[in-house]
């Protein structure tokens, strides 16, 4: 069986736990900061672990990744 490529926008934008969960940079911080308010602004600093069923995508995209 041939090898499975890993997408390459996946592998950019995400890590793996050791534990095989899913890490990510939290949404909503690029642009229109000005709406948000300190606090979301704090806790958007950082990564954030994905839910599972987001994390379920993820790993089909990145193979060898678990």
């Amino acid at each position: 069986m041939p090898k499975l490529k890993t997408k390459s926008s996946a592998k950019k934008r995400f890590k793996m736990t050791a534990t095989g969960k899913v890490k990510a940079g939290v949404a909503g911080k690029r642009h229109n900061m000005i709406k948000r308010t300190p606090k979301q602004i704090r806790q958007n600093r950082g990564t954030d672990l994905l839910s599972d069923a987001d994390a379920k995508i993820v790993k089909k995209y990145m193979p060898y990744d678990r």
